[in-house]
């Protein structure tokens, strides 16, 4: 046995240098594919590109000290804590992360987060006994000396992943770099109908029931129950005709149905299941977007002439009054193409959200369009970036297509669903290209809570999407596709 005990350090040494070499080359050979892992970390996250690069160079440099014979000690402490800080991340994963992500590959793709601590584990003990016998045959260090090398060894291991762990959640979640958490399955396909053409929008979702509009039938409303099993479509009949209608829209809210045209202006009011409507606004304001909010009181966006920009605004019918907010849409360059966005409405918590098309920001309202808060998207797009020329009669209009931030979204229970064009860093480019991303943001402070894929159904790409406490229903293509929301989703709602 006496023997064997000084060959037993060289053969750790060995073991070490075959697991770092083909750790480090299989990152290499894959790196891309390994920076993205890494971004997906949940503890990791928002140090994906330095991290993929640091542990690389550490796990050469420590088989070149291994491979020398005067520096094979060094390299096996260093060993020792590149090891335990990998087994107290994985135990972070395990205990303390918001989900556990798949494994991360390599020479342990096929060993779960519980086997691979284990695997971990036995290599800290094998570097422990090594430098034991190692300074035991060489006699540098007594048993407090090499205590105190272990323990300080053990604390800049320990310390670096936690502190890397606790800063990289805060970045993510409120200082995002523009680094995607993506949620491990976070809505599952439960059915699709199929509607023949593609040209419906979500007018709304009331008593379990999925309304939809038509832009080539504006008259018709779609009614689908929530199981998509059952689908009946409706004539609308106004009781006026004789207006030169261009943009006809249709919402459901509340019981009522809203027929509606800002170029004419004209509202129209029904409610459900009389498909009778009534006209209830007309020439009261000029409006691109209307949102109803109730008792007759909408939402706008319009044009003030005044100003000449665009501005929100709102509705009273019963008393006939018109209120512009001139300090909400901040204007960058023309006050018209750079503040452009959606209106949404999170009926529950009545808030009145607006997302900015061409920027990350979106701004959270209440019913009387007082700001609440002005919050970000997690891309780095914070002036819009549009070229804009100007015709011999006055007007002006793009030169050249925009680069746009944010295509559709929608807001339920506290949360804002909402479909990025933007790839962020260490993200799969073939994904891209097979799929949509919808970013989550809370709507009362300054969170990303993470991101899903849509994808894509016979190369046609979602259209318009709409959330329901239990579901995401999309539009793609001619299909309307019905996905179960997961609990890592739906425990984000809130009722205010």
């Amino acid at each position: 046995m006496r023997k064997l005990t000084p060959l037993i350090p060289t053969l750790v040494c060995y073991l070490f240098i075959i697991l770092f070499i083909y750790a480090a080359v299989s990152k290499l050979i894959d790196f891309e594919n390994f920076q993205i892992q890494l971004a997906q970390s949940p503890l990791l996250s928002a140090y994906a590109g330095f991290i993929s690069y640091a542990v690389i160079i550490v796990e050469i440099l420590i088989v070149l000290l291994l491979c020398i014979k005067r520096t094979q000690q060094i390299g096996l402490y260093a060993s020792y804590g590149l090891m335990l800080a990998f087994t107290v991340y994985i135990y972070l994963i395990i205990n303390y992360s918001d989900f556990v992500p798949c494994s991360c590959g390599g020479i342990l793709e096929k060993l779960g987060w519980t086997e691979h601590l284990i695997f971990n584990l036995v290599f800290v003990g094998l570097a422990v006994i090594a430098i034991y016998l190692g300074e035991l045959l060489t006699f540098q260090k007594g048993k407090r000396k090499l205590f105190v090398t272990f323990f300080a060894i053990s604390i800049v291991s320990i310390g670096s992943v936690i502190i890397l762990f606790l800063t990289s959640e805060h970045i993510i979640k409120q200082e995002n770099n523009f680094t995607r958490r993506y949620l491990q399955h976070p809505i599952i396909e439960e059915k699709s109908v199929y509607l023949g053409a593609n040209s419906y929008y979500f007018a709304g979702f009331e008593n379990n029931t999925l309304y939809l509009g038509n832009h080539t039938s504006p008259l018709i409303i779609t009614s689908i129950d929530r199981d998509l099993t059952k689908i009946d479509m409706q004539a609308i009949k106004l009781d006026q005709l004789d207006f030169n209608f261009r943009s006809i829209t249709l919402k459901v809210f509340q019981g009522e149905f809203y027929i509606y045209d800002g170029s004419v202006p004209v509202i129209f009011k029904g409610r459900l299941p009389n498909y009778q409507a009534k006209l209830i606004s007309l020439s009261t304001a000029y409006f691109s977007q209307l949102i109803p909010l109730g008792n007759n009181h909408f939402a706008m966006k319009t044009h003030s002439n005044k100003l000449n920009y665009q501005v929100l605004g709102l509705i009273h019918l019963d008393t006939d009054e018109v209120k512009l907010k001139n300090n909400i849409l901040e204007k960058q360059i023309d006050g018209v193409f750079d503040i452009d966005g959606q209106l949404n409405y999170d009926a529950i918590n009545k808030k009145i959200i607006y997302n900015y098309y061409y920027r990350n920001q979106f701004i959270v309202m209440n019913e009387n369009l007082e700001i609440q808060h002005r919050l970000s998207t997690i891309d780095t797009i914070q002036k819009v970036h549009i070229k804009l020329i100007t015709l011999k009669d006055g007007t002006k209009k793009m030169s050249a297509p925009p680069l746009l931030v944010n295509k559709n979204m929608n807001t339920y229970q506290n949360i804002l669903f909402n479909e990025s064009n933007l790839m962020g860093k260490y993200e799969s480019q073939q994904l891209w290209k097979q799929a949509s991303v919808i970013d989550m943001y809370h709507t009362d402070r300054n969170h990303y809570i993470g991101s899903f894929y849509v994808h894509h159904r016979q190369n046609k790409k979602i259209s318009n999407f709409l959330v329901t406490d239990t579901h995401f229903y999309a539009l793609i293509g001619n299909e309307l596709v019905g996905y179960r929301l997961a609990p890592t989703v739906t425990k984000q709602f809130k009722i205010e």
